[in-house]
C-alpha cells in the first residue's frame, strides 16, 4: 500500500485549518510548507529560520536552497505567497533555529513520528479517505500541479525523479481519472 495525495482541495484546506483553529501555528505551517515546497518530511524538518529569512533585510527569502537527504541533490525552491504568509504567522513565535522546533530544551526539530501524528490527527478529524501520511503532502502538490496542467517533465524535475514511470505512480492517477480522460476526448 502506498500513500496517496489529498485530491480534494477543500479537505486540504480543512486539514491545514484544523491546527490553526486549535491555536497550533507550527503544525498549521508544517502542512502548508509540506505541500508548497514538495520537500520530503526529513528535509522539511531540517529547515532553519536562516534558510527562509534574511535577518539583514528583515524579509523572507524568495527562494530556499536545500540539499536533499535522500538524493544528495541540491534543489532551489521558490517560496510562494501561501508559504510566506504561513511562515510570517509562525516567525514571531519562533523558538530556536529550526522552523519546526519541538518543545525540548535542546531546540531540535520535531521528529518524523511527531510530524506523522500531526498529519494523521488532522486527516482523521477532517475524515479524509485513503492512505494519507507526511509523504502525501509532497504528493498532493504534484497531483494538483498535474491537474492544473503542469507538464510531466517539469513534475519529474520538481521531484528529482529518475523516470516518468516513477512520477506517474507518484501522482496517484486513478482509473476514474483515466476514464474521464477517455470520455472527455472529443476530436470529431
Amino acid at each position: 500500500m502506498t500513500t496517496e495525495p489529498i485530491r480534494d482541495k477543500k479537505q486540504l484546506q480543512e486539514i491545514a485549518a484544523y491546527w490553526l483553529k486549535l491555536g497550533n501555528i507550527r503544525n498549521h505551517v508544517l502542512i502548508i510548507l509540506g505541500v508548497c515546497t514538495t520537500l520530503r518530511i526529513g528535509d522539511l524538518l531540517r529547515l532553519c529560520w536562516d534558510d527562509v529569512y534574511d535577518k539583514g533585510s528583515g524579509r523572507f527569502l524568495s527562494h530556499i536552497t536545500v540539499t536533499e537527504q535522500k538524493t544528495g541533490k541540491t534543489k532551489m525552491i521558490a517560496l510562494n505567497m501561501q508559504a510566506v504568509r504561513a511562515l510570517e504567522m509562525l516567525y514571531p513565535h519562533r523558538r530556536g533555529d529550526y522552523i519546526f522546533a519541538g518543545n525540548r530544551k535542546d531546540g531540535r526539530p520535531i521528529g518524523r513520528v511527531q510530524a506523522w501524528r500531526i498529519v494523521k490527527v488532522a486527516v482523521l478529524e477532517v475524515k479524509v479517505d485513503g492512505i494519507i501520511s507526511c509523504h502525501s503532502l509532497r504528493k498532493t502538490a504534484g497531483y494538483h500541479l498535474w491537474k492544473s496542467g503542469t507538464l510531466p517533465a517539469l513534475l519529474m524535475d520538481l521531484f528529482n525523479h529518475s523516470s516518468y514511470e516513477v512520477t506517474k505512480r507518484y501522482l496517484g492517477i486513478t482509473q476514474d481519472e483515466r476514464d474521464a480522460a477517455y470520455r472527455g476526448l472529443e476530436l470529431f
